[in-house]
């Protein structure tokens, strides 16, 4: 019988059905979705964004792995859907350079430096939109000028658009009507926003059904997204925020998860195993508090884009929450080791 007071030789670990290079792939095919109803608006440009930081992407990731696996480590999918990534969160009217920058950064700096996939810190992705936001700002607002403003609700009924107006009287004939409530106009018109803004919020409604997708092949734990999205509705709704004028209990839930890259964040970012805790416990823990970092960057902190800094601070906290969970583990391995063997002596 083998001696189970030996210290384990494993850690806590996410066990997930699929394999990593098939997570990676589906989490490419979603990002392509957002990024192909983007395009569709603005004459390619998010298509030309999208290409200038996969290459990049994929040249470095072959010029660190080639010697010890060839393509290999191309076909994992990992670089290319870092890149794609990535491309979600620049605005569609950057210059596509900043982009080819920002995947260098991430695939060279963030994920090679600390060993490859697995043990980088922080999400590539996230580290390559932080080096572009931190390095060019003046570039980035410029390339945000016209967006669709924080404070923009309620959404103007004379500036909807003649789709949203016809989809609005629908649901409000049907669906809303029986629940005794009324939809106001402007909110369709964030699934098919026809202002810059970041490529994910561009191509939201394609977005969503990639993350159907990815939500239905057990990319991630499936509840991490949605206990994200709960708990930064809860706070918006309930202790308002920009997003509702500051008023308690009036917080536009809607507008708030529709823009600022929420979708994105909760889907994608927030719920990447790579980067993130490996305990159940672990996950939980850090996905409630990357939706309250959520919401204090972004309704507290008026920051649009809130949850990508939000995130990046929890992923800087996962070295020590791994450190605490390896330590758990072991405890709790050694106390039933110990039981185990009081009980058969």
């Amino acid at each position: 019988m083998p001696d189970l007071n030996l210290p384990p030789r494993r850690k806590p670990q996410i066990n997930l059905s699929r394999s990593a290079s098939g997570r990676m792939w589906l989490v490419f095919c979603c990002a392509a979705l957002g990024i192909a109803q983007s395009a569709l608006g603005d004459k390619g440009a998010s298509l030309m964004v999208a290409f200038c930081a996969l290459c990049p992407a994929l040249a470095a990731e072959l010029v660190f792995t080639w010697r010890k696996s060839g393509f290999s480590k191309i076909k994992d999918g990992s670089a290319a859907a870092s890149a794609l990534v990535l491309a979600l969160l620049l605005p569609n009217r950057i210059h596509p350079a900043y982009a080819a920058l920002g995947a260098l950064f991430a695939v060279t700096i963030v994920k090679h430096s600390f060993g490859g996939l697995g043990s980088n810190w922080l999400n590539p992705s996230l580290g390559g939109w932080l080096f572009v936001r931190f390095s060019w700002p003046d570039v980035f607002a410029r390339a945000l000028e016209g967006a669709l403003p924080e404070n923009a609700l309620p959404l103007g009924e004379p500036a909807a658009s003649i789709l949203d107006g016809r989809v609005t009287a629908f649901l409000n004939n049907t669906v809303f009507s029986l629940l005794g409530a009324e939809l106001p106009s402007g909110y369709i018109d964030l699934l098919f926003p026809g202002t810059p803004g970041i490529i994910a919020d561009r191509g939201l409604l394609a977005l969503l059904l990639g993350t159907i997708l990815i939500t239905a092949f057990r990319v991630s734990r499936s509840w991490a997204p949605a206990v994200f999205l709960a708990i930064f509705a809860v706070l918006v709704r309930s202790l308002g925020g920009p997003v509702s004028g500051g008023l308690l209990r009036q917080g536009d839930v809607l507008f708030a998860l529709c823009s600022g890259g929420t979708i994105a964040a909760a889907f994608i970012l927030a719920a990447e195993p790579a980067s993130g805790a490996k305990s159940g416990g672990g996950v939980l823990f850090v996905t409630a508090l990357g939706a309250f970092l959520s919401w204090v960057f972004r309704c507290i902190g008026l920051e649009l884009y809130g949850c990508f800094y939000a995130l990046a601070l929890v992923n800087a906290l996962t070295p020590a929450l791994r450190i605490f969970e390896g330590r758990l583990f072991y405890s709790r391995k050694k106390h039933a080791g110990e039981a185990v063997s009081g009980g058969t002596a």
